[in-house]
């Protein structure tokens, strides 16, 4: 039997770690709006703690591994999936976080949880029911209702608005606003090794004036927009010191044109976009062979956006498995 006393210390040895050591700036834990619905404190852990415990044994979460980045049915062990993008995001979150003497817990539990409601082949899935749903579709949008409605994981309200503000918006706090500069150095540098080990890129192909900056290799690129994060200060909105911000835009700018809208790496775009708009036009002609799980939520949200819930949730070889099952023809037996 546990000393609950001593359980109850321990967390509040955290609330004063924080208030003695950490910035002006940083989201203290204690300080948190409360979740969605109020619950019993945890005598252990801080409520950021316990959203990072929760996001982990989540189902989504161990989804993850199993939806492509970049490449859509890449051959080979060593290309990044959306579980190992989210943990490096989480790694560099947690790197900058600390440099600045932020709220670690806030930042880690935010990245974990950031692409939680990301469709099977990345951002062509997203693209695919953005078009087929008349309410739209944005996968930073799906995280939330990922948390929300379909894992139930209740969490803060500063996780669930680092969560949401990670593409284009604006975190309230500066743990948030961490995460979607992270989302950013991680996807350019990974993009750039996997597109490197596909032979969409050469290494000579990087812009020079990029590589002068920021560096020839994986993790000097990386240490450089990570250093200039942290030089950057927190005192306004978390940005990037120059040249190394400007440089890194022009490193993006080149990903887009010379891998994200690559005619090779691309090539399987179209299959995915007729794929789905199969899966969804079946699903919204017939909801009642959705789980019921799903089909719950269809008096609330409508058939469309629970839909696009449950092909949203599937992994990549889920989704080709049922198109397979549902639209590709069996060979008959006689018997």
């Amino acid at each position: 039997m546990y000393n609950q006393r001593g359980v109850n210390a321990i967390k509040e040895k955290v609330y004063e770690i924080e208030r003695m050591f950490l910035s002006k700036n940083a989201f203290l834990s204690q300080n948190t709006a409360g979740r969605l619905v109020p619950v019993e404190e945890c005598p252990l852990r801080t409520p950021f703690q316990r959203d990072r415990d929760r996001i982990i044994h989540c189902k989504a979460f161990r989804r993850l591994m199993h939806k492509m980045q970049v490449f859509v049915a890449p051959e080979g062990d060593h290309y990044r999936t959306r579980l190992t993008h989210t943990l490096e995001v989480t790694q560099i979150a947690r790197t900058i976080a600390r440099g600045m003497l932020l709220n670690e817990d806030l930042t880690e539990a935010a990245a974990l949880a950031h692409d939680l409601g990301h469709t099977p082949f990345g951002h062509s899935g997203e693209r695919s029911l953005n078009f087929l749903c008349s309410k739209g579709f944005r996968h930073n949008e799906q995280s939330l209702r990922v948390t929300d409605v379909l894992e139930k994981l209740n969490l803060t309200h500063e996780v669930r608005d680092g969560i949401i503000n990670h593409t284009n918006g604006l975190a309230a706090t500066k743990e948030g606003q961490i995460v979607k500069a992270a989302d950013r150095i991680a996807y350019i540098n990974h993009d750039i090794d996997d597109a490197v080990r596909a032979g969409i890129l050469r290494g000579g192909d990087v812009p020079k004036d990029c590589i002068e900056i920021l560096g020839a290799s994986h993790s000097k690129r990386i240490s450089a927009m990570v250093n200039a994060v942290i030089a950057h200060g927190s005192d306004g909105n978390i940005g990037m010191d120059e040249p190394y911000g400007k440089a890194t835009e022009k490193l993006h700018e080149f990903m887009f044109e010379a891998v994200y809208k690559n005619r090779v790496a691309k090539s399987e775009d179209e299959k995915v976009e007729n794929m789905l708009t199969f899966l969804f036009k079946h699903f919204t002609d017939k909801p009642d062979t959705l789980p019921a799980e799903y089909r719950a939520n269809i008096g609330s949200d409508g058939v469309e956006v629970v839909v696009c819930d449950y092909i949203a949730g599937m992994t990549d070889r889920y989704a080709l498995s049922l198109f397979e099952e549902l639209f590709v023809p069996k060979a008959w037996q006689y018997k």
